[in-house]
């Protein structure tokens, strides 16, 4: 039986014969005294944009494309009460000059009301390499907070509680090196590795598309982040071990399309190396999280995250067989563009 469509075929067919009669007669007569001022109207991403839109233009998609906030899949939102029920993460990344230094600006921004610390990362520590590495001359502790050892990110996380405070980590060559250091230290302290929480950004193939800085080559970089899910999976399960970006696709000149475009390819192949080692996708995929950037043209951002959340619960659901609703929610970090600054 074919699915329920949203509107009826004579309502649909009562609104185009209005608007056949709109376009003949208020419309015609007002291009004829002031003609529009370009021939075409497009989205950002290159999108035609017709000069309106009503139900008839969406009264083929089946009811379930839309569906509820909650439920698969996931169109209008990955929780039923979204941001009703929970804020949103405040989350201003910081990471300058040495761990002390970032670590009195954390406090900061903590007494501020922060909710959650966003920690970036010197040139060096991205690359792997030492701040006395003659090839770091000039980049300590530029754009980011330089760690060398696990006495770095002691200091850096001095009088911080990691059981209660999420911490985004925003590393990805070195992830994996990174990730083993903040551990080694909330297990120093005697933290329950389960209670923490975080994200790593650790994305190698958008690397390689976008952000270019890469250490390894393809494969070896993509075993190494098959790897960290998996320890990661079972040793700190509230941990986010990836954040798959679309942000940088965008950055570097990418539409809405190939931002999402790109960032699902990535999944897949992350997926794909993970499940061929053997862990199932639902023993992974719920902790797998998303970086989008958030431009100007409003509405084509807002289909642009629903679309995505549709095609993730999909590809999980169809092509993975996830079982678990967690497993095909796409859990989405946004930033602003810095070009266009849309909340």
């Amino acid at each position: 039986m074919d699915d329920v469509t949203l509107f009826s075929q004579q309502a649909i067919d009562d609104i185009r014969q209005n608007q056949a009669e709109w376009e003949g007669g208020a419309l015609a007569a007002t291009l004829k005294s002031r003609p529009e001022e370009k021939q075409t109207y497009e989205t950002e991403s290159g999108i035609p944009l017709k000069r309106i839109y009503t139900a008839a233009d969406i009264a083929d998609i089946p009811a379930s494309e839309l569906g509820f906030p909650g439920a698969y899949p996931f169109t209008r939102g990955v929780y039923p009460t979204m941001y009703r029920g929970r804020p949103w993460t405040i989350r201003q990344v910081a990471g300058f000059g040495n761990p002390e230094a970032t670590n009195q600006r954390y406090k900061y921004m903590i007494q501020t009301g922060q909710t959650g610390l966003s920690t970036d990362f010197d040139l060096p520590t991205l690359l792997g390499l030492d701040s006395d590495d003659p090839m770091a001359f000039g980049e300590v502790g530029r754009v980011g907070v330089a760690i060398d050892t696990v006495d770095d990110v002691e200091r850096l996380f001095d009088g911080i509680d990691l059981e209660k405070i999420s911490v985004s980590l925003t590393i990805n060559p070195s992830a994996w090196v990174i990730y083993a250091m903040f551990v080694t230290v909330a297990e120093e302290r005697g933290c329950d590795l389960h209670k923490l929480t975080g994200t790593l950004q650790a994305d190698p193939l958008k690397e390689y598309v976008a952000q270019k800085e890469w250490i390894y080559p393809v494969r070896p970089a993509v075993r190494l982040l098959r790897d960290l899910i998996m320890y990661s999976a079972r040793t700190t399960p509230k941990i986010n071990p990836v954040s798959l970006s679309g942000y940088h696709l965008s950055d570097v000149g990418g539409n809405a399309l190939q931002e999402i475009a790109f960032t699902m390819a990535f999944t897949i192949s992350y997926c794909e190396e993970v499940t061929r080692a053997g862990m199932d996708i639902d023993d992974f995929a719920p902790r797998l999280s998303f970086f989008f950037i958030s431009h100007q043209d409003f509405f084509e951002q807002i289909c642009k995250f629903r679309a995505a959340r549709r095609v993730y619960a999909k590809i999980m659901s169809e092509r993975f067989n996830a079982r678990k609703p967690e497993s095909m929610r796409l859990r989405v970090h946004v930033q602003t563009a810095a070009m266009s600054l849309t909340k």
